[in-house]
């Protein structure tokens, strides 16, 4: 996978060491960048499918951030179809978490389009690869496909 910076404070050197352990998005760039922001830092990426590119969006400048992460639904009991949102609260203290909490937020929706080839669109899934597995040293394709049979 070809790497590139645009970040001022994240070399190729520095973004590789960081996506140390993650599975590679075959056949496509992934770009590191800073994010101006104008009132507190957020997270923050895309991956365009059509020219084959993952963008991780960085904070700068960077000062640790929270972040509530959305991961599913639950049916609550009752009339109607009510649901509630299950979700975790994230410090982000580092660049480095940043990026890999992006990447494999964005690996994910690739993984669902190019490897599995069915629809992208779906956040709460790919948040929930990811909250599971950014912190972990090694994250495989197997990880991927387990976390399809997680209900």
């Amino acid at each position: 996978m070809k790497l590139a910076s645009r970040h001022p404070d994240i070399d190729v050197v520095r973004f590789r060491t960081f996506l140390k352990g993650l599975p590679e998005a075959d056949g496509y760039e992934a770009i590191v960048r800073p994010l101006r922001y104008r009132t507190r830092p957020h997270l923050a990426a895309y991956t365009e499918f059509d020219d084959k590119r993952i963008t991780i969006q960085v904070p700068d400048p960077f000062l640790p951030f929270g972040e509530i992460v959305q991961y599913g639904a639950k049916r609550i009991a009752g009339k109607g179809m009510r649901f509630v949102w299950l979700s975790e609260g994230l410090t982000f203290k580092t660049q480095r978490e940043v990026v890999r909490f992006l990447y494999c937020h964005e690996w994910y929706h690739y993984f669902l389009k190019e490897e599995l080839g069915q629809k992208s669109a779906a956040e709460t899934a790919c948040d929930r690869f990811a909250l599971q597995n950014y912190r972990r040293r090694a994250v495989t394709r197997a990880d991927a496909m387990a976390a399809l049979r997680r209900r």
